[in-house]
């Protein structure tokens, strides 16, 4: 795995996320691929490398919950019904609980608690608004939407990697459906600018890459 080799997690941490095992392929590599991309907004924003690791962790189980979803909802090709997507979205409780009743991953349990957490307060599952979210949330919520969105599934089709930006920074914009709490609160989007411009840094990066590689065969 490309974040344990960089990282060099202990092997308690290996062990930990194994519990990965018992997702379905599509979800596990949504996973990882979360986990990754949290890391690297992390070092895009200069965290230290101590809450880095610990944010990659929480985005491996981010989604640890689904586990325990039908795959007649989790993976259905059409869109789901109001009855479905609720049940869908207990996916971030149900990963929250296993979490905080293993001692091994309480600590990670914010990962899969807040991921769908919006700042504008139209987030689930507790519809919570600016900095009630945790930090950690915030991050995994833009890693997670980039992924979610541009990755080919089994259900949908690929957006391209300019068009899932436009939807994460539109996302940054407040709306008629912002919610706002108290007299010091201010109009805000889903998603945190600051972190949606470390995505956009680690997104130029890949393409920097992938073009330096390609000029290697002219």
């Amino acid at each position: 795995n490309e974040v344990m080799s960089v990282y060099n997690l202990n092997d308690n941490i290996r062990y930990q996320l194994k519990i990965l095992d018992s997702l379905d392929p599509f979800t596990i590599k949504h996973s990882e691929n979360v986990g990754i991309l949290s890391g690297r907004i992390c070092e895009k924003l200069n965290m230290d490398e101590g809450f880095t690791i610990y944010c990659t962790i929480c985005g491996f189980l981010h989604d640890i919950g689904k586990v325990f979803i039908p795959p007649s909802i989790l993976q259905k090709k059409g869109k789901l019904t109001d009855e479905e997507y609720e049940t869908m979205k207990t996916h971030t409780l149900i990963g929250y609980k296993m979490c905080h009743n293993d001692l091994n991953l309480r600590p990670y349990e914010a990962g899969p608690l807040y991921h769908h957490e919006a700042l504008d307060g139209t987030g689930y599952p507790q519809g919570l608004i600016g900095n009630e979210i945790v930090y950690e949330g915030q991050i995994i919520r833009v890693a997670d939407e980039f992924d979610a969105i541009s990755s080919v599934r089994q259900y949908k089709t690929h957006i391209g990697t300019l068009d899932t930006l436009k939807i994460l920074i539109e996302n940054t914009r407040p709306t008629k459906n912002s919610k706002r709490k108290g007299i010091f609160s201010r109009k805000v989007g889903k998603n945190d600018k600051e972190i949606v411009r470390a995505l956009i840094k680690v997104i130029i990066e890949d393409v920097e890459m992938e073009i330096y590689r390609r000029e290697e065969y002219i």
